[in-house]
């Protein structure tokens, strides 16, 4: 009567464990169990198994069969086998145990992202987008006493408007273009600054024609005018009387932008023109 082992199954002569072929340590009788041909399912008793465990690195082996196959260390010990290690590679992690050490990371991101959005910090500070920030200087780009210096400037550009017979729009690049050269002439004279030269492309205007560009001064502007349409009158009138009054009025251009800045009771203006795309 043949034996076989429990494990793999192989058949051996005699009942002599542990299995030449996976060390398994028990055998048993190579016959028809009763219940097996009625289709009965039960549960077999396989018992211990024992593997051949290197002390060195730890590699298991199925066969006491030195020296091991991963560090070459020349001994081996028998060691019951443990289902741990297997069980732990089988657990899968979830997403957030996974993303837990990239937490900070995604908080940073998450800031900064916050920050470009909100217009806190301007995309113009990462080299190459966005358009130049315009120079640091002192005084206001927004507001002379009580006069609101936008509107204002809403205001110069519909004085010019009526005083010429064809349209002229206003070009939020050629108003970028001049509020950066507007605060880089006050910071120049005020803060003996030198910013950096830029061109009419890094703003995103395209001009087909050369572009004129004007600087006029309004002093003693504290409280010389009562609103915005007041202090407008005044800086049309300057730009209408000026050495490029046939370019704002007749001249070829189709666009046109400007800014006023506010230092020390004067109002400083930037106004350019040409023929864009």
């Amino acid at each position: 009567m043949k034996w076989r082992c429990t494990w793999c199954g192989k058949p051996h002569e005699d009942n002599d464990p542990p299995c030449d072929n996976c060390g398994h340590n028990k055998f048993e009788e190579a016959i028809v169990r009763e219940g097996e041909e009625t289709g009965d399912s039960r549960t077999v008793d396989t018992g211990t198994t024992y593997v051949w465990k290197c002390p060195n690195c730890g590699r298991e082996h199925v066969k006491n069969n030195p020296p091991c196959s991963r560090c070459g260390n020349p001994d081996l010990e028998k060691t019951e086998q443990t289902y741990d290690d297997v069980e732990r590679e089988l657990d899968t992690p979830g997403w957030l145990e996974v993303a837990k050490p990239y937490l900070p990371v995604f908080a940073v991101l998450g800031v900064v992202f916050l920050l470009f959005a909100t217009g806190i910090v301007p995309a113009s500070v990462i080299p190459g987008v966005g358009t130049p920030s315009p120079p640091d200087a002192p005084g206001d780009g927004s507001q002379a006493a009580e006069i609101d210096l936008e509107e204002t400037e809403s205001e110069i550009h519909e004085r010019l408007e009526a005083a010429r017979d064809e349209s002229r729009s206003y070009d939020a690049g050629l108003a970028s273009v001049a509020e950066y050269q507007n605060r880089a002439s006050v910071a120049s004279e005020y803060a003996d600054a030198e910013p950096g030269d830029v061109s009419l492309g890094d703003f995103g205007v395209d001009c087909t024609t050369n572009p004129v560009a004007l600087t006029v001064t309004v002093p003693n502007a504290n409280d010389a005018f009562t609103d915005e349409a007041d202090l407008g009158d005044v800086v049309a009138t300057q730009l209408l009387e000026s050495r490029i009054d046939d370019e704002i009025t007749d001249g070829p251009a189709t666009a046109e932008g400007l800014d006023l800045h506010y230092v020390d009771g004067t109002v400083y203006v930037f106004y350019a023109t040409c023929q864009t795309r």
